[in-house]
């Protein structure tokens, strides 16, 4: 009996370790200076491209000279499905609303989903009735989520028609209230 104790305190260590260097591993392929990147207010809005669930490729950069909100979000991600009626709410709302420089208003949504099933049936499901929906099924190692350095989801980047990042992070009411200060 004495003999298991320490064989299972080893063993855990041992893991414990190997889960370290993994971590230590994949945090090499990515550059300091691209993990510690922090888009901001003010900041040009890096180009998306990425596939949508019918394999056709859609770029952020496409949508140029209308306001988009970049939406990161999951199907497996509860906060994310909480906020669909919200953003839902301001797209039937703004998408057709005059704005003083933007050609429109759009919704650009990066899932960190893995399967494209569960993704597809979230889309269906919230009645996300906008085109723009890219992933590369990655999860947590999108490059899109690397780009712009999402830690957690939802995420949202509100950007002007020129590309510029103008808002970060809105939900709700403060969505809603952002857009409304950008119409005629």
């Amino acid at each position: 009996m004495m003999f298991k104790k320490p064989l299972f305190i080893i063993l855990c260590a041992g893991l414990a370790f190997a889960g370290l260097s993994f971590v230590e591993e994949y945090h090499e392929e990515i550059s300091v200076d691209e993990q510690n990147k922090v888009l901001n207010i003010g900041d040009k809005a890096p180009d998306i491209k990425l596939s949508d669930p019918e394999g056709k490729t859609r770029s952020l950069s496409d949508l140029k000279g209308k306001i988009v909100l970049i939406d990161f979000w999951a199907s497996w991600c509860r906060p994310c499905r909480m906020e669909n009626p919200n953003v839902v709410k301001a797209y039937d709302k703004f998408k057709d609303a005059k704005f003083k420089k933007a050609k429109g208003f759009e919704i650009f949504s990066v899932s960190l989903d893995r399967n494209k099933t569960d993704w597809v049936r979230a889309i269906e499901s919230d009645n996300l009735k906008w085109d723009n929906h890219v992933s590369d099924l990655k999860f947590w190692q999108s490059e899109a989520a690397r780009i712009y350095n999402v830690n957690g989801i939802p995420a949202t980047f509100l950007i002007d028609e020129e590309g510029t990042i103008i808002a970060k992070n809105l939900r709700g009411g403060t969505l809603e209230s952002t857009l409304e200060k950008l119409t005629e």
